[in-house]
């Protein structure tokens, strides 16, 4: 590793500067009133690479060490850069505060910028918020100044200047932005200046930075540059940013220090707050350097609070690079499967235990949710149908869930591979229906709460060596409490499992799960997929209910198995993935119920209603009035099948919009 930034100095133990921290911290409020914190992490501009080479497999990991180096310096000083020169594993990396940011906003600003910027991995990156910059690359661009290529330009939508005072407005903006230029490249780097609006004018306010690598000259070319191209935006703000430099113009005041009437003023308060630092920071030298450590650990601490503490607290808590390891830094050979939450990949621990090892990248806000949401659930619930937490880890630019590793994978890389060696016997898939069904009861009250889990379906169900069905993927779990019968939730899972009361009212019960198992038990036993895309024949389930009608269910059957399997037994157990599909939810069984059935041959199986056939044509949204008729005609199968039993459900909330395949998980 090689770092361009000073090494992080020697730090005291956190009890002993805590001990001078608080009376020190005291004081200098006193002196010098703190300012208004305001990390300003509002997005300006971010800039992905858009290589197709092949990835090297070693651009996570020198992202991660590239980034912790950064951190240290950036806590230091307000600014780093660090790289590794060690081909082929080349990366560059730079980060810095704007030089009116106060210390914690200096680290929170950072700290945002980090967790957005993994959105371009494994491409390279650079992003620009309105208090920081960060960019990562695999070339030295530290005395880059522009790039006509990729610097950007953003400009205000809307203008708040008058049309008669335009033109006086342009000259201020001319005026202010040569002003602080000018200032920049004095003043090492870093300035502000502004004039107040008078008498009904606008003010103006600018901001200008450079990258600490570049020295006055680029700085001077980088700021100009910059300057020519915020003087072409006709609005009431501005920015531009380009590859050595940030400068930005508003009518309204958003930087931290003071402007009164010019640059001349700015400067002498730019000069008393920098003395005033000084001084201050020969008091709070020992609160400084409990802070620094106190920070850190605070940025760790904070994420970790969210776990529950038997993880937080316990051998479930795995670091990041124990199962980059295990994993080969991810390599494509170790990847066991691919879903919407992320990859999973098999590891083999130091001491030799197999895992899988589910990766989710920070390219959504929803990872946060789906991730933290598994590990509340499942941790606390264990059955053997049901995926067993191992651990977690929340460093690095991506959290790590790790499970028992399950030889078999998931039963659609089974059931619907057609050159597969091993073909499912009727024993196997009834064994593996009764497997997930009981966890499914298990979650449905069996735990002590009530758990739907909300996406179940051939690659959400995994099978061990001895082909028992585990379910797994919980991020889109919820928990409902005792005394409710339903949640109101917004529609999540995978088109053609999801109830259509689900669909059409967004109503969450444990019987949406009760249909996503029976498409699952139409799958298993016929060996096809579901999809509401099916052409000719139909669906699955159309299928089936034809043969229903016709008394002969047994033609279903997957045609893999030559007839080896008992027709009154087959027959049986799809009737009751039909009950299991019914348009109305009160006619399905539950999942304690389905067990009975599938348990004990002597049961009797009620006899089932139409379901409702849901295909690619209802569900488009070609137009307005298609998307009405959409839900016009869920509602109605829903209301006659509900009126058919003589039951009442829930009373329909109108004007939901149809969900599209493409926005589902």
């Amino acid at each position: 590793m090689k770092s361009n930034g000073a090494s992080p100095s020697m730090r005291s133990p956190m009890a002993t500067s805590a001990h001078f921290a608080l009376p020190l911290l005291a004081l200098s409020s006193l002196l010098f009133p703190l300012a208004a914190p305001d990390p300003r992490i509002t997005e300006a501009g971010l800039l992905c690479g858009n290589s197709t080479a092949a990835v090297n497999r070693s651009v996570v990991p020198n992202f991660i060490a590239v980034m912790r180096a950064i951190s240290d310096d950036v806590t230091d000083r307000r600014w780093g850069n660090s790289s590794l020169v060690s081909p082929p594993a080349v990366m560059y990396g730079l980060a810095q505060c704007h030089g009116d940011l106060i210390e914690t906003d200096c680290l929170l600003c950072f700290a945002e910028s980090r967790t957005r910027i993994p959105r371009c991995l494994p491409n390279f990156g650079r992003l620009y918020l309105d208090g920081c910059f960060l960019r990562y690359d695999g070339y030295d661009f530290y005395n880059e100044t522009v790039d006509p290529t990729h610097d950007m330009l953003n400009c205000s939508a809307n203008s708040t200047v008058p049309t008669e005072r335009a033109t006086e407005f342009s000259e201020r903006v001319d005026r202010v932005l040569r002003n602080v230029s000018a200032d920049a490249v004095r003043s090492g780097g870093f300035a502000v200046a502004g004039e107040d609006g008078v008498g009904g004018a606008a003010g103006v306010y600018a901001l200008a930075q450079c990258w600490s690598t570049l020295d006055a000259g680029s700085c001077r070319v980088c700021l100009e540059n910059a300057t020519a191209k915020a003087r072409s935006c006709p609005g009431a703000e501005a920015r531009a940013m380009n590859t050595g430099c940030f400068l930005r113009y508003s009518t309204a005041k958003f930087y931290s220090v003071s402007v009164g009437g010019g640059s001349s003023r700015v400067r002498n308060t730019v000069a008393i707050a920098s003395s005033a630092a000084a001084a201050t920071s020969l008091i709070l030298i020992g609160a400084y350097i409990g802070y620094k450590k106190y920070s850190k650990e605070k940025l760790v601490q904070n994420s970790i609070m969210r776990l529950p503490a038997s993880v937080s607290k316990s051998s479930l808590y795995f670091k990041y690079e124990t199962l980059e390891k295990a994993t080969d830094f991810f390599h494509d050979s170790r990847k066991l499967g691919q879903g919407g939450a992320g990859s999973v990949y098999k590891g083999i621990l130091p001491d030799g235990k197999v895992v899988a090892v589910k990766r989710l990248v920070f390219n959504t806000r929803q990872w946060v949710d789906d991730f933290f949401n598994e590990v509340n659930l499942i941790n606390g619930i264990q059955h053997k149908n049901l995926v067993r937490l191992l651990g977690c880890s929340i460093e690095g630019p991506e959290s790590l869930l790790v499970y028992e590793y399950l030889p078999n994978r998931s039963l659609d890389q089974v059931l619907f591979i057609n050159d597969a060696s091993h073909v499912l016997t009727w024993e196997e898939r009834l064994h593996i229906i009764t497997g997930t069904a009981e966890g499914l009861a298990y979650l449905h009250g069996g735990c002590g709460v009530k758990i739907i889990h909300r996406d179940i379906k051939t690659s959400n169900i995994l099978l061990d060596e001895n082909l028992t069905a585990k379910i797994a993927d919980f991020g889109l779990a919820r928990c409902i409490a005792p005394d409710k019968s339903h949640l109101s939730t917004g529609i999540a899972g995978t088109l053609g499992y999801m109830a259509p009361e689900y669909l059409v009212r967004g109503q969450l019960t444990e019987k949406a799960d009760v249909y996503a198992f029976g498409v699952l038990v139409l799958e298993i036993l016929s060996g096809r997929k579901s999809s509401i895309f099916a052409q000719g024949s139909g669906s699955v389930l159309q299928s089936v209910w034809k043969h229903y009608k016709l008394n002969n269910l047994a033609a279903c059957v997957d045609p893999a198995l030559r007839g080896k399997f008992p027709i009154p037994e087959a027959s049986g157990v799809l009737q009751i993935s039909l009950l299991c599909t019914q348009a109305s939810m009160e006619l399905r069984p539950t999942m304690s119920r389905v067990v009975e059935m599938l348990r004990y041959k002597d049961r009797a199986i009620p006899q089932p209603k139409q379901p409702p056939f849901l295909n690619a044509s209802v569900l488009s949204d070609e137009s307005s009035s298609r998307s009405s008729y959409t839900q016009t005609w869920l509602s109605t199968q829903l209301t006659a099948s509900e009126a058919s039993s003589s039951m009442t459900g829930s009373p329909r909330t109108n004007g939901r919009r149809v969900i599209q395949a493409s926005e589902l998980r």
